[in-house]
């Protein structure tokens, strides 16, 4: 570069606003290394000095216009175009395999600048870009190198990443010429031979079983090697757990060529013949199917990845309904249980290296499904950070017949992506070399910074949604170009014999072997149908959770309880919180009374003391919603943490409490995706109010209530949802018992609205003993919200010690006289209390008995047959609820109380109206209806009768 000969000001004229900045930024790396910057750069400030005018005020420097069109001005204006070219190179970029999108060029053109060849030619070439090859020698060159690097099969997005040491690696990596694979002769035919399995496979698929849907890869065929790519860098990194999820779009094709299914069982499900003897006996892979099963292009498959017979790492696919994005934050929950060491007390300890999650998601999907920015919000999240999910864009521009323009308000389907500062590469799915590249450099990243990356692999779909459709009748430009379109596998076929890696010979030996590999598996398949059999569940599961015991030893209590109520000595516990909980001292002597809050914390106490892990999430769960838990002390001077629970003298196992960002879907999702992979842990989320659940309900539907019957997915997860009527409306009443209850069938859960903190204790604790074991099921609790200081829900320490859950509890004091008593009333939760608090002293309530229906599924028909048959004189059973008619238990109950009632006897509803809201918006309206059910349940009518 020539040096102007002039003086200090006139060197730096021109240099105004960010030019200026951008010349300060390289004089400061002058001045801490001389050595670090360009030599023709430090040459400049050698003699000219700062960049600066002298004589010249700031606000004057900054407004100045240039005095010439100077070398510096060439300078600046190169470094503008260098800095565009990495932002927007991605819109002129080779990326659309089907080139129906034109380039935009124009930010990456000289004109645009009023630059020439020659003007680039007398810069430097590392002032445009330092990190470009030793044959680039100048500006120009330069400036042509970047272009190359940054619009070719790869596009780059990272602007939007804030982090500075990131954001400087990523530009040393793309444009050091590293990422550029190194490829030899040898991995080219394999990427090529992988390319013939994937397209061979869909082929015979479409011509033996024609009009079966299969969701075809075909369009984007280069996700399979890239997910190979994925899997074998981060097994070589010392990743002992991978988990996949991903919708239907070329779910076959990834079971059988990343996961390993085995064609014949793949075939076998498609001609509906039996398939359980294809399964390997070497037991590496492991296939699971409930009693009712699922659609093939639904199942998951884990698989033992070997070398040398010694299991190398564990790679899942997870299960996964239509309901497309959802399975992300359950297979984050599978990643992050394999990442925790749960065997010593206190929270469990992370080894973040040691599992990966890969989320394929759809190109509509992702933009389209609010879960995917709630799952993406979890990623540094403490308790739900997994190190880093890779994520895949398998985008066919389309959603079923819905294109881009119509599906999405943004550019591109990545674009939520940069909300949360992931790296974004748009590569070309016909290009499988850049695909290889952009795996390793997706790898690399994740484990240089334990962070999320996407790769938006931008493809086609070569048939309709399902193979079944006829794109051209909604979709004929965008097919027209698809028929004409060769396939991934011949465009790199052709690519490999042009450069001498493999002749037209090897590529039809290739085809040939595929082939034939296809149809030996076909012809292994038995050709007899399936018998039909009864689709019932197993035994185990039709029994029911078996009786056993759950009571503690008091004094083992006691041990306990002084423990959970001892902190550091100079631990400042604010003073109202250290009052209350001190009053738990005498809560296990003598009269003492154990609350809602104590009984939880004492039962979490002696699980984890039994040697059974814990994990607590929820919005609120340190302190609870209603301040009832506070198993996480705050210092009120240091702000410092302190949690009993992690210091317990007894404790075998870790104790984890997490509070949960806003957040229903991705939380409940990854909870349930915990307990699966880790079905020894005591799981439990807790909604803030029960009915906030809503929110979640694709993952209760789906998965929690359904997965062992479709999938024989084992969880023992348990949700606590507060729910009780008490004039707050109709947002914070109802946690929607009824929704279980609708989807309560075949033992796949127990639902339970408790009276007593015993019961609470008592059912944690048998939630607990059945982990692992076949008779494990989900836990669903209507937890209370007033009731959890009431003294009528509170017990003693003998009923924790000595006694048992039950699943219907008899109202103290009444149904003595058994020939006396013509009414029955049932009820379940708060309602039953309310019921007691309103019985009289003074009142002859012989002729009444009330039960509290403490788990509602199960039902218990055989209990509550027995309480029945003790009343000769029965005349009625009376159902009472809070929640309209419609809602709550009463249609789930009213059948099985018919089949119970002797004959003569009358099953009657007392409760509210139906109604389409959950209740009242005015407390004082809640207060009179409540008032009213009450006093007709507890009143004697003429003729016992209502």
């Amino acid at each position: 570069m020539k040096k102007p000969s002039s003086s200090r000001v006139t060197a730096w004229q021109g240099f105004h606003g960010p030019n200026l900045g951008y010349v300060m930024e390289l004089y400061e790396n002058y001045i801490q290394d001389p050595e670090s910057i360009d030599p023709e750069m430090k040459a400049y400030f050698d003699e000219f000095g700062p960049p600066q005018q002298e004589n010249v005020s700031p606000t004057e420097q900054v407004v100045s216009a240039p005095a010439s069109r100077n070398q510096m001005e060439v300078m600046i204006k190169a470094v503008q175009l260098a800095d565009n070219i990495r932002a927007y190179g991605h819109l002129a970029a080779d990326i659309y395999p089907l080139k129906d999108r034109k380039p935009e060029k124009e930010l990456l053109e000289l004109d645009y600048y009023g630059l020439t060849k020659d003007d680039l030619e007398s810069i430097p070439a590392a002032l445009i870009c330092p990190a470009s090859p030793v044959s680039v020698q100048n500006g120009y060159q330069a400036i042509e190198y970047l272009k190359s690097v940054y619009t070719n099969t790869i596009a780059f997005e990272f602007r939007h990443v804030h982090d500075i040491k990131e954001k400087e690696w990523l530009k040393q990596k793309v444009e050091s010429g590293q990422l550029a694979p190194k490829l030899t002769k040898e991995k080219k035919v394999n990427i090529l031979k992988r390319l013939t399995e994937v397209e061979e496979f869909e082929k015979f698929l479409h011509k033996t079983f024609v009009g079966q849907k299969r969701f075809s890869i075909e369009g984007l065929d280069s996700i399979v090697p890239l997910l190979d790519e994925i899997v074998s860098e981060s097994v070589q990194d010392g990743a002992k757990t991978i988990n996949i999820g991903m919708a239907h779009r070329g779910r076959l094709n990834v079971l059988a060529h990343v996961l390993g299914k085995p064609y014949e069982m793949i075939f076998a499900e498609f001609q509906h013949a039996p398939n359980k003897e294809l399964v390997p006996s070497e037991g590496s892979i492991g296939i699971n199917y409930g009693w009712t099963g699922d659609v093939k292009y639904h199942l998951g498959l884990d698989r033992q990845i070997k070398e040398e017979n010694t299991t190398k790492a564990r790679l899942t696919l997870a299960n996964n309904p239509s309901h497309l994005e959802f399975v992300g934050a359950v297979v984050e929950g599978f990643t992050r249980a394999a990442q925790d060491d749960r065997s010593a007390k206190g929270y469990p300890k992370e080894d973040l290296s040691s599992a990966l999650a890969i989320l394929i998601h759809g190109d509509a999907a992702f933009p389209g499904q609010g879960i995917v920015a709630e799952t993406l919000n979890l990623s540094q999240l403490k308790g739900y950070r997994t190190g880093g999910t890779i994520h895949l864009i398998a985008n066919n521009t389309i959603g079923f017949t819905t294109e881009s323009e119509d599906s999405r308000s943004t550019r591109y389907s990545s674009d939520l992506a940069k909300g949360y500062e992931i790296p974004i590469l748009h590569v070309n799915a016909d290009d499988p070399e850049a695909c290889y590249a952009a795996a390793q450099l997706a790898c690399e990243y994740r484990a240089t910074f334990q962070k999320d990356f996407l790769i938006d692999l931008i493809g086609y779909r070569r048939f309709g949604h399902n193979e079944m459709d006829e794109p051209m009748t909604t979709n004929p430009m965008m097919y027209n170009i698809i028929h004409k379109h060769p396939t991934a596998k011949n465009i790199y076929g052709d690519r490999l014999k042009n450069e001498g890696s493999v002749t037209q010979e090897e590529i039809n030996q290739l085809d040939e072997q595929v082939l034939s590999k296809l149809k030996v598996a076909y012809d292994r398949v038995p050709q007899r149908k399936q018998e039909l059999e009864e689709t019932n569940p197993p035994e185990t599961v039709e029994k029911g959770i078996p009786k056993m015991v759950t009571s503690v030893p008091l004094d083992t209590l006691k041990t306990i309880n002084t423990q959970l109520l001892t902190w550091p000595e100079n631990f400042n516990v604010f003073g109202k919180l250290s009052r209350i909980l001190q009053r738990r001292t005498e809560a296990l002597e003598g009269n003492g009374k154990i609350d809602w809050g104590l009984a939880e914390t004492l039962a979490f106490a002696s699980i984890i003391s039994d040697g059974t892990p814990i994990r607590i999430t929820g919005q609120d769960s340190e302190r609870g919603t209603f301040a009832q838990r506070n198993i996480v002390l705050h210092d009120h001077k240091t702000g410092e943490k302190f949690s009993p629970l992690h210091n317990l003298s007894t404790a075998k196992a870790s104790f984890a409490v997490h509070n949960s960002p806003l957040s229903e879907g991705s939380v409940l999702g990854f909870e349930y995706g915990y307990n699966v992979f880790a079905p020894e842990t005591l799981v439990l989320w807790e909604a803030q109010y029960g009915d906030f659940s809503n929110a979640a309900q694709v993952i209760f539907d789906q998965f929690i209530s359904a997965s062992r019957a479709k999938w024989g997915q084992k969880s023992g997860l348990v949700m606590l949802l507060p729910h009780g009527y008490e004039g707050q409306g109709p947002e914070h009443s109802s946690g929607r018992m009824e929704r279980f209850l609708t989807l309560a069938a075949e033992n796949n859960w127990t639902v339970a609205n408790l009276s007593s903190s015993a019961q609470y204790f008592h059912i944690l604790r048998r939630q607990a003993a059945i982990l692992g074991k076949e008779e494990v099921r989900p836990l669903v609790i209507m937890t209370p919200k007033s009731l959890l200081r009431n003294p009528l829900v509170a017990s003693n320490g003998l009923e924790l010690s000595e006694g048992e859950f039950k699943s219907i509890l008899e109202q103290p004091g009444l149904g003595t006289e058994n020939d006396k008593v013509e009414r029955i009333v049932l009820g379940t939760g708060k309602i039953t209390i309310d019921l007691a608090e309103n019985l009289q002293e003074d009142t002859n309530y012989e002729w009444l008995h009330i039960l509290r229906l403490e788990e509602i599924y199960p039902f218990p028909m055989n209990t509550i047959r027995e309480v029945i048959q003790r009343y000769p004189n029965l005349k009625e059973i009376n159902w009472i609820q809070e929640e309209p008619k419609n809602m709550g238990a009463w249609n789930f109950v009213e059948p099985r109380l018919k089949e119970l009632a002797p004959d003569g006897v009358d099953v009657s509803y007392i409760g509210r109206r139906r109604r389409s809201s959950p209740a009242e918006g005015d407390p004082n309206v809640h207060k009179r209806d409540q008032a009213q059910i009450i006093q007709k349940a507890l009143t004697r009518t003429v003729e016992g009768g209502n």
